[in-house]
């Protein structure tokens, strides 16, 4: 399959893997886009909190990281200084991250601040939902917010360009090489590859992205 001038490579194993994943996928989707539709804003913020955590570190972690910060009561009043002393073990950067957590909480579930679903609600493209969260969650990139909004049912045609997605973005010659680094610029090209791959082989781009996930670590996770 080509497109462009470019060679896909791996299409045909990819279909049959998607054949085979294609139910728990989708029943994942939904599942992500409930929490948008219907949970409160402690909710969204509890899925905020795993995408911040998230950021270097294993998945699995991330959650029960967030968990136990949530049995300890500190998720949702905790300080920065309590929060690290509990991800110390558990995350990395954890001083970082509870400070990023703090801010976050106080941004969003302070008094008088603004609601996370009634906000993302107001934007007209997944995009610029993401443009505002880069720039208003501290620790948010294009990677993190695009995971929240997909988190939350509201990013699905959002790309998630972690280590394991831009590994089988290359395997499958969607682009030639690993990129060294992810500028803004760099990272919507190639999410805009990603995007006209996904149509060419008939997969949602939000599948693509758990299918390449589960590939990479055995499980369709978030």
């Amino acid at each position: 399959m080509t497109r462009a001038g470019r060679a896909y490579r791996g299409v045909d194993r990819l279909l049959r893997e998607y054949e085979a994943k294609e139910a728990a996928i989708r029943a994942r989707l939904d599942e992500f886009r409930e929490v948008g539709r219907r949970r409160p804003d402690r909710d969204l913020f509890s899925e905020m909190a795993f995408c911040l955590l998230a950021i270097q570190t294993k998945g699995r972690v991330a959650d029960a990281a967030v968990r136990a910060l949530a049995d300890e009561g500190l998720l949702w009043a905790g300080d920065a200084p309590g929060i690290a002393r509990s991800l110390r073990h558990r995350v990395r950067f954890h001083n970082h991250k509870a400070a990023y957590l703090v801010a976050a909480r106080d941004r969003f579930l302070g008094p008088g601040g603004p609601s996370l679903g009634s906000t993302l609600g107001r934007f007209a493209s997944s995009q610029a939902a993401r443009d505002w969260l880069v720039h208003e969650v501290d620790g948010f990139g294009f990677k993190e917010a695009s995971h929240f909004l997909r988190n939350v049912g509201r990013g699905e045609d959002l790309a998630i360009l972690d280590r394991h997605i831009l590994r089988n973005v290359v395997r499958h010659r969607i682009v030639g090489r690993m990129p060294r680094t992810l500028t803004p610029r760099r990272y919507v090209a190639i999410e805009d590859r990603m995007r006209v791959f996904a149509s060419d082989v008939g997969i949602p781009l939000g599948a693509l992205d758990l299918l390449f996930w589960s590939r990479e670590t055995g499980e369709i996770f978030k």
